[in-house]
C-alpha cells in the first residue's frame, strides 16, 4: 500500500545505536569503511570517540571486536552481510563464537533487495552460516519498530548476536501498543486455521497482504513473524502446524539453511507436517531494481498468494 510508512531497517539500526551510545558508555561501534551505507555514521557523529573505522578489512574488524569484548566493552561490528558473514566467517567462528564473546554483528544489505549491486553483494546465505555457529543468536527484523527493539535486545543479551538488516525501505507495521519483542519468541500477526505462513524479515508484510487475498478465496491463513531464527520458537511453530496441518515458510534468503530449514528441523521432530519453502531456490541473485527482483524471485504479495493457494 502506497500510504504505508516505509523505513529501511539499516536506518533503524543506526538511529538505535546512537541512542544506546548515549545510554551506555561501554558501547563501541566498528565499521568497515561503510558507515554511510550501514548507517553507523549516525553513531559516529554522536560518539566519535567510540567509533572505529577498520577499513575494508572485515576479518580484522572481527578480531578487533573480539579484543574489545574481552576487555569488557560491548562492540557492534558492522558491514554488509556478504562481508560480515561471508568474508569474515572464520574470524566470527573462531574469535567470537568459540570463546563466546559479547560481540554484536550488524549486517546490512542482506538478500536480493540490495538490488543493482548484484549477485556478489546479495547475501542469501548468511542466516545458514551464522545459525551453524554454536551459541550465536540470529535475528532478522521485519520493520523499523522490530529492528530498533532487536538492536536493544542484542545489547542486553550476553553473548554473540548476528543482526540482519536490509537496504530497501520496508513498510512499518509493528507500530501497535501491544507489540512486544522478545528474543526467541515468534509473533502471531494473524490467526487462521487452514495454513500457517511462517515468515521472517522483508517478506513478512507481503505475507500479511497475501493472507488478505487468500481470505477473499475462503482460505484462512495464520501468519507468524519469526524475528529470531536462533533460538527459534519451537513451541509456537509446532502448535501452528498441529492447528493448520500445512506450513509455508517465506524468507529473503536461500531455502537451504535458513528459516525454512530451521522450521523443518523443528517439525520433523515435534510435529511432522507438510511444508512448502518460499525463498531463493539454490541460485545466485542478479542486478536489477529491488522491487523487480523481489517479484521475480517470488517474494511479493501476489506471488506468495498464488503459491500458497496452489499448496493448500
Amino acid at each position: 500500500m502506497s500510504d504505508v510508512k516505509r523505513i529501511a531497517t539499516r536506518d533503524s539500526y543506526g538511529a538505535t545505536l546512537a541512542e544506546l551510545g548515549t545510554e551506555h558508555e561501554d558501547i563501541v561501534v566498528l565499521d568497515a569503511d561503510l558507515a554511510a551505507a550501514t548507517k553507523t555514521a549516525v553513531f559516529q557523529k554522536a560518539h566519535p570517540e567510540r567509533f572505529i573505522d577498520c577499513g575494508i578489512a572485515e576479518a580484522n574488524m572481527m578480531g578487533v571486536a573480539a579484543g574489545l569484548a574481552a576487555a569488557g566493552k560491548v562492540p557492534f561490528a558492522s558491514s554488509f552481510a556478504m562481508f560480515a558473514a561471508g568474508r569474515a566467517y572464520e574470524q566470527v567462528r573462531n574469535s567470537i563464537g568459540y570463546p563466546h564473546l559479547n560481540v554484536k554483528i550488524g549486517a546490512s544489505h542482506a538478500g536480493i533487495s540490495v538490488g543493482e549491486d548484484g549477485a556478489t553483494h546479495q547475501c542469501n546465505e548468511d542466516i545458514a552460516l551464522m545459525r551453524s555457529i554454536p551459541g550465536m543468536v540470529v535475528i532478522n527484523p521485519s520493520d523499523d519498530i522490530e529492528a530498533k527493539a532487536a538492536t536493544r535486545a542484542a545489547y542486553e543479551h550476553d553473548g554473540p548476536v548476528y543482526l540482519r538488516f536490509g537496504r530497501l525501505a520496508v513498510p512499518v507495521f509493528n507500530d501497535k501498543p501491544d507489540y512486544k519483542f522478545e528474543l526467541g519468541k515468534g509473533v502471531v500477526l494473524r490467526e487462521g486455521k487452514d495454513v500457517a505462513i511462517i515468515a521472517t524479515g522483508l517478506p513478512v508484510y507481503n505475507c500479511l497482504e497475501a493472507a488478505e487475498k487468500l481470505a477473499a478465496d475462503g482460505i484462512d491463513a495464520k501468519v507468524i513473524n519469526i524475528h529470531t531464527i536462533k533460538p527459534i520458537d519451537e513451541e509456537l511453530i509446532a502448535a501452528a502446524a498441529l492447528e493448520t496441518g500445512k506450513v509455508v515458510t517465506v524468507e529473503e534468503h536461500s531455502v537451504i539453511g535458513g528459516l525454512g530449514s530451521a522450521v523443518c528441523d523443528v517439525l520433523c521432530e515435534k510435529a511432522p507436517t507438510k511444508v512448502m519453502k518460499i525463498g531463493i531456490n539454490d541460485v545466485f541473485g542478479e542486478s536489477g531494481p529491488a522491487l523487480e527482483l523481489i517479484k521475480k524471485y517470488g517474494l511479493d504479495a501476489d506471488s506468495i498468494y498464488e503459491k500458497v493457494k496452489q499448496f493448500v
